[in-house]
């Protein structure tokens, strides 16, 4: 008996779901492309779907900007090296586990790496390397050790003078994140949000098949190397085949080590899965700055995360579990 209503239960909830169908909407948050998917019965329930995710990105957004003078973010820098600033409970999270991947990745991820001083372009206007005067100097101000939280007070305090800190490596992936987990409460029972590569997603597709991303050749991005499937995670990417230059044969990408000042070698894209884009985010970048083989290494150490890095050869590595798909 019981067999037979479970039954009944999976076949009801699968004339649910393909009774749905996918709808997207494309747009511009956080200075960057928003893809959002969600599957729904109709366009008046998608668009309600929408409009929720959209709201909340961009109030994660107030929250976290750097750009915005009345963030709170930004309140932590304008006080670098001065007082100590209180903060919501969320933001204060968010930087303890910001922290925490600071420290799992021996500072290759440093929220901190806003105060580096922008001396490497990547529009192909340099015509040399800077100085390595100039380079150490550039990282005079980064340290992820001199963020000091307080977690009975909720404060957050900068203790260089002219410190900053910034979400560009985590906080597409956290808005993400927070924007499943609302449409989740909703009720939407399935779909997918691409914050430029910062992808989560929840559910199945409408025939039942768990949804799937093509992992991309960065040498030839009109081919791909194979498809892999993803139930109720997030992927992220990041690459270095666009922003790049080149000095004596030697390739120089735009992420930068925030413990040196140097741009990071010998990797061309980075790809994390993990049941968090917020961690993903953060691992895709660290990944490029430890290089290939520490990369790997640590991202085996993890429960439930891998990887596949592309090296500069065009060579494919990948973390233990990892099963590609071929196209």
């Amino acid at each position: 008996m019981k067999k037979y209503v479970a039954f009944i239960i999976l076949l009801l909830l699968s004339v649910v779901i393909y009774s749905q169908q996918p709808y997207k909407r494309t747009l511009s948050l956080m200075g960057s492309r928003f893809d959002i998917t969600v599957v729904a019965k109709d366009s008046v329930q998608a668009n309600q779907y929408i409009d929720l995710a959209v709201s909340e990105i961009t109030r994660i957004e107030r929250l976290i900007s750097s750009w915005d003078p009345s963030s709170q973010t930004s309140e932590i820098n304008r006080n670098a090296g001065i007082k100590p600033v209180k903060v919501d409970q969320e933001l204060f999270d968010l930087i303890h586990r910001s922290l925490g991947i600071s420290k799992l990745t021996d500072g290759a991820f440093d929220i901190s790496y806003a105060s580096m001083d922008t001396i490497w372009r990547f529009d192909g206007s340099m015509e040399k390397i800077p100085s390595s005067e100039k380079i150490k100097a550039s990282v005079s101000k980064v340290g992820y050790q001199n963020i000091i939280l307080n977690k009975d007070s909720l404060t957050i305090f900068l203790k260089i003078p002219g410190m900053k800190i910034g979400f560009g490596a985590i906080g597409k992936g956290y808005a993400a994140d927070k924007a499943k987990a609302l449409l989740l409460k909703n009720k939407a029972l399935a779909g997918i949000i691409n914050a430029s590569g910062d992808m989560t997603t929840w559910g199945k597709q409408p025939n039942g098949e768990d949804w799937k991303v093509a992992i991309t050749n960065p040498l030839d991005k009109a081919k791909a190397f194979g498809l892999l499937p993803i139930h109720n995670g997030a992927v992220v990417t990041s690459g270095n085949y666009e922003k790049y230059v080149s000095f004596e044969g030697k390739r120089y990408a735009h992420i930068i080590d925030p413990r040196t000042g140097y741009p990071s070698t010998g990797i061309i894209s980075a790809t994390v899965f993990a049941p968090k884009a917020e961690i993903a985010d953060a691992l895709a970048t660290s990944i490029f700055v430890m290089g290939q083989e520490v990369g790997l290494s640590r991202i085996n150490q993890l429960p439930k995360i891998e990887c596949i890095i592309i090296d500069d050869q065009g060579n494919i590595h990948t973390s233990d579990q990892i099963k590609i798909e071929k196209m």
